[in-house]
């Protein structure tokens, strides 16, 4: 079946018109062939070739997340319709068990390939000069086992589930992530989340909330040329300083020629607002309420929200609209 002969029927043509605005919009810019490169998608020892074609379901989760479409029998109904696997790039529909194979196959590898998907947003000059770091809750359901009771002290209350730690930049990019046991990232998770940031470009600045007032984060950063501003947070002192931000203090260490004027590193910290839109955008995404089971699903659908984010992004930029909409305007 093709595209042509569905388009001679007159009682689907305005139909298909809508999936190939909404769904083709998403792909028209990016290739994801690369996906056949990763040994897991490789043929088997004995030679059989894989039942699923990666580029083709990848382009189906998409495709499904952007329509709030989640978990195996959702995702392979949706790509059942001839509209939506024509318009995904398939031969044919996709089995079921074609699909749950593909997604356990890409849960080895999803957080690389989001790591390929920001570098093609670098290369569009997506990403600006002030990275912010945060992390926010993922909402499990209560049947997930390996989820667990936290706390967010920014809702001051108890949820079940996990979290996620993203470092983000320019209109809702998110460049570098972590998924977590809990909300609030450990000094590890700080610290690995900003070397993957520093990776991928050099900001001059870097902003974080108190939790980020870490000697280490801002040693680290400030090594490598970065303006860390995170505020001063003196709870572990009973001689606490004079100053408003940790780096007044620790800026003296890595050079006695440089003075950051108060004002301006307030007037910066100001932006720590975009972290907060980013997060925002990824749980328009799917980051938000999880509807897979266990640790290692749950982090699958994370990735594939945040990949979702930025095939949004590029799809806008290409398309001559804002980076920032979480939605594809036709």
């Amino acid at each position: 079946m093709t595209s042509t002969i569905l388009r001679g029927d007159p009682s689907i043509e305005a139909f298909f018109d809508v999936v190939e605005t909404e769904t083709l919009a998403l792909f028209e810019h990016l290739q994801f062939e690369f996906l056949t490169e990763f040994d897991v998608f490789a043929p088997t020892p004995e030679g059989r070739t894989r039942e699923h074609h990666p580029p083709e379901l990848f382009r189906g989760f998409l495709h499904c997340y952007y329509k709030d479409i989640y978990g195996i029998r959702p995702v392979a109904r949706e790509l059942n319709n001839d509209l939506v696997w024509l318009g995904c790039g398939f031969n044919r529909p996709p089995s079921r068990d074609a699909v749950d194979r593909f997604l356990t196959d890409l849960e080895h590898v999803v957080e690389e390939v989001f790591e390929h998907l920001v570098q093609q947003a670098a290369r569009r000059g997506l990403l600006d000069s002030t990275f912010c770091i945060d992390s926010t809750d993922i909402r499990a359901m209560p049947t997930d086992p390996d989820a667990s009771k936290n706390y967010d002290p920014t809702a001051e209350e108890y949820y079940y589930g996990y979290g996620c730690t993203v470092v983000s930049t320019g209109a809702k990019i998110p460049i570098a992530a972590e998924f977590t046991q809990s909300k609030q990232a450990s000094q590890e998770t700080a610290m690995r989340v900003t070397r993957d940031a520093l990776a991928v470009k050099q900001p001059m600045w870097m902003l974080g909330d108190s939790a980020y007032d870490i000697l280490d984060w801002h040693d680290y950063l400030l090594s490598a040329g970065v303006v860390p501003v995170a505020p001063y947070n003196p709870r572990n002192t009973d001689d606490p300083l004079d100053i408003e931000y940790r780096v007044e203090d620790r800026i003296e260490i890595h050079s006695e020629s440089v003075q950051l004027k108060q004002s301006i590193l307030e007037e910066t910290y100001n932006r720590r607002s975009q972290a907060e839109r980013t997060l925002g955008a990824c749980k328009d995404c799917g980051l938000g309420m999880l509807r897979a089971r266990g640790r290692v699903h749950a982090r699958a659908q994370v990735f594939l929200a945040l990949c979702l984010r930025l095939t949004v992004a590029i799809a806008n930029y290409e398309r001559g609209d804002a980076p920032g909409s979480t939605t594809i305007r036709v």
